[in-house]
């Protein structure tokens, strides 16, 4: 049978973790869901031939190439896919689609605000030729996570009052474990702020569905220096031979914040909570119930309902599994969970679905900067005493 539909080849930056999980979305999408284009997984970028070539044989690219500007100016490439550290997201992007390409770029937008109004004003332009892009927040592709802004849109839950998320990781809590890109400014932006915090930004926004106006933070790096290890040697990296280097970001961000529908919240991101591995958390009480979620139990959504009687009151557990639910009635039957790399085929999905039908995917890069100005004033206020600070735009 031959498939009527565009095919569409897909030139991705990067092949380390987050390259892993987005070949896995790509490799999937196709066989789960109907899509108005057929994704074709054509190139594969990486900076050393050799490792991209293996990469590339393992995750099921058809091609490689060494420089992503090669990859850029290919006639089979349609869609750029950046999995890159965040110094690099402004230019690829910025090129990609001046060239024409769609882009789908993973989160923080950029290491900067002014990186990011970079990449929306380009990406607005670009919008106007037809010419889509994307910032790649997964978290808001849990089943669990849409249901709940769903439910808030219908009004389950009232007034929103309260917001408390939390994203609590352990990774690096060993003082041994080495200094990878992650923990260096010039190459990651900052620490456990953009990394994760960027995440509970992005999944407090979705789901209640305000804005972030004002912020008093303050962050911590707990451990100093770290042993040096080749960067390519990855998170499971040996120490450097005794030398070491400074680490340039926070360990740990804390922030209360104000949201433009009235509500107060309070945000915690760290990757020294011991025992803590990926706890993605969030709550929201209202003022007819509350919802509540943890990625560590990720099918689950909690919720209370302030219209029962006392009696019988109490939060009672969503398991969203139901053909119903979000996305989740295109994979197993109800009560076989999903896990995190469902998360990217989702993103992918609809971020195919938006190309094919000419309309404009979310998050956009708009909305990659709103989280960027956020945490931005998250850095001023922390360095200014946690002085209260207003998120710009």
């Amino acid at each position: 049978m031959t498939d009527s539909r565009p095919a569409l080849g897909v030139g991705m930056v990067g092949y380390a973790f987050m390259g892993r999980v987005h070949s896995q979305a790509w490799r999937a999408v196709g066989a789960f869901f109907d899509l108005p284009v057929a994704p074709v997984m054509a190139v594969l970028s990486g900076r050393s031939a050799e490792r991209t070539a293996a990469a590339a044989a393992q995750l099921g690219w058809a091609a490689v190439e060494t420089d992503w500007k090669e990859l850029i100016k290919r006639e089979d490439v349609h869609i750029v896919d950046i999995c890159t550290p965040g110094d690099s997201h402004a230019e690829i992007a910025i090129a990609a689609l001046e060239a024409g390409k769609h882009v789908l770029c993973e989160k923080p937008l950029a290491n900067t605000v002014e990186e990011a109004e970079a990449m929306v004003a380009v990406a607005e332009r670009a919008a106007a030729r037809g010419v889509r892009s994307m910032v790649a927040f997964n978290y808001r592709r849990v089943p669990a996570v849409a249901l709940a802004r769903q439910m808030v849109a219908e009004g389950r839950i009232g007034e929103i009052r309260h917001v408390r998320a939390q994203y609590l990781q352990d990774w690096i809590t060993d003082p041994e474990f080495p200094l990878v890109w992650r923990l260096q400014k010039d190459k990651a932006g900052s620490g456990a702020l953009g990394d994760i915090a960027s995440h509970i930004v992005d999944t407090a926004q979705f789901i209640t569905g305000q804005l972030i106006t004002g912020v008093s933070g303050l962050t911590e790096t707990f451990v100093k220096r770290r042993p040096l290890a080749e960067e390519s040697a990855g998170l499971s990296a040996a120490g450097g031979g005794g030398a070491t280097g400074e680490v340039t970001v926070d360990d740990a961000a804390l922030f209360t914040a104000r949201m433009s529908g009235g509500a107060v919240a309070s945000f915690e991101a760290t990757r020294f909570a011991t025992g803590r591995k990926n706890a993605m958390r969030i709550e929201v009480n209202g003022s007819l119930g509350s919802i509540a979620f943890d990625f560590e139990s990720m099918n689950e959504l909690w919720f209370y309902d302030q219209n029962l009687q006392a009696e019988e009151a109490g939060f009672r557990r969503i398991y969203v599994t139901e053909s119903g639910h979000p996305y989740a009635g295109a994979w197993w039957p109800p009560g076989h969970g999903l896990g995190y790399e469902h998360t990217f085929t989702h993103e992918v999905k609809d971020f195919l679905e938006a190309v094919g039908n000419g309309t404009d995917p979310a998050p956009s890069f708009a909305d990659g900067l709103r989280v960027q100005r956020v945490l931005a004033a998250v850095e001023r206020s922390a360095a200014d005493d946690s002085r209260w600070t207003t998120v710009d735009g």
